[in-house]
């Protein structure tokens, strides 16, 4: 949720004692604040802990400071216990656990009766999409309060802090169903998204970024740039949805390239265009539901070539990396020789990238017959040497 936040993008920029200096084209330290959330970072956490040339203590210290100010008591005493090579865990940690789980019995005895009451088909089958008329119902026939209501959104956050992610999106949900609109149920909303990425849960996450990308259409904060940080937070988290679920890919670039978040890509994170690049190019042999060639599909892959090509050129001062100066290179300076040697360079690229190492095969498959075709294109004769 957003208010677990990293204290710092220190975590990984190198300005921590603990913290491994960025590689070349390492998008961690601009990426991580982004998230503004300490659960979402971890994965990327482990995934840095797995790279040859890091020092396992080194990634273990960034991971209890990173998690050190949420409720994970026992997970950090074990990370804790690793690094001190010792099979006892700390005072401190035996002490949060107490207080943890003292904390968790009292919201659950505050918030199960409304919750085994939303459970009961017999209430819910008189619930409608009227959230004050379904208030009202509760109240006059069942003695909810709205603190009760609240209390679910508490308790919600207080799950997802221990990482309990599967009860916290339950009674995230709830509250969505009950609470009316306001900057509370947007909180909840994001919850349930970070809830359904950290279950893997892909299909519901896309459904949810879904739901998040409407709302900021229909319903704008008054403050725009208030607007612009929120749809750049939703692209960051839409990453992982974007590069774990096939099915959904689709709908997420289309995304990017609606026109108000490819404006806040550039003005606010213009780096995601090396995942937007990644996520087009491979996704270039796309076929429909059914398996065979899609001729409107095919139509769709080269409109978002083109608006890719024309990001990466007004953005070419702004941002570079091997996978957008392989776009220049082929389609803009058109130098073969230029392109197949950033291929390659972009090849290892990938594979470093948390993100983007799903679908490094993909992306070279494809980038070399996006080579063979331009190649064709302005030559009437090919040495096949």
């Amino acid at each position: 949720m957003a208010d677990h936040a990293p204290s710092s993008a220190a975590l990984v920029d190198g300005t921590s004692t603990h913290a491994a200096p960025p590689t070349n084209h390492d998008l961690l330290p601009k990426i991580i604040p982004q998230f503004a959330d300490r659960h979402l970072v971890y994965p990327l956490m482990e995934f840095l802990g797995n790279q040859e040339d890091q020092d396992p203590n080194e990634v273990n210290q960034m991971k209890l400071e990173l998690l050190r100010e949420t409720n994970m008591a026992d997970f950090c005493a074990t990370i804790d216990m690793q690094i001190r090579d010792e099979d006892t865990p700390r005072q401190e940690w035996t002490q949060k656990r107490e207080q943890v789980l003292k904390k968790n019995e009292e919201y659950d005895e505050a918030t199960k009766g409304l919750m085994e009451l939303m459970e009961n088909s017999e209430v819910t089958n008189n619930l409608r999409s009227d959230k004050i008329a379904n208030m009202n119902y509760l109240k006059e026939n069942h003695g909810v309060t709205d603190q009760q209501v609240t209390q679910l959104y508490e308790y919600g956050q207080f799950l997802y802090s221990m990482g309990d992610y599967d009860a916290a999106s339950s009674h995230l949900i709830t509250y969505n169903i009950l609470a009316p609109d306001s900057e509370q149920t947007t909180n909840s909303v994001w919850g349930r998204l970070a809830c359904d990425i950290l279950l893997l849960q892909w299909e519901e996450a896309v459904k949810t970024i879904d739901n998040i990308r409407e709302s900021l259409q229909n319903r704008p904060f008054a403050n725009p740039v208030s607007t612009l940080h929120a749809r750049v937070r939703l692209l960051h988290w839409a990453l992982f949805p974007l590069f774990h679920n096939e099915v959904g890919r689709e709908k997420l670039v289309d995304l990017f390239f609606t026109q108000d978040f490819i404006n806040s890509l550039q003005t606010g994170s213009p780096w995601l265009i090396r995942y937007l690049a990644t996520a087009v190019i491979s996704n270039r042999n796309r076929t429909s539901s059914t398996g065979k060639n899609n001729t409107s599909g095919g139509a769709t892959y080269q409109k978002q070539m083109k608006d890719l090509i024309r990001v990466v050129r007004q953005e070419g001062y702004e941002y570079q990396d091997p996978i957008t100066e392989f776009i220049r290179a082929l389609y803009v300076d058109f130098d073969f020789e230029e392109a197949q040697k950033k291929l390659g360079e972009a090849e290892r690229v990938l594979k470093a990238d948390f993100f983007t190492n799903t679908c490094v095969d993909d992306f070279v498959e494809a980038a070399r017959h996006l080579i063979s075709e331009s190649y064709c294109k302005i030559h009437q004769r090919i040495d096949i040497k």
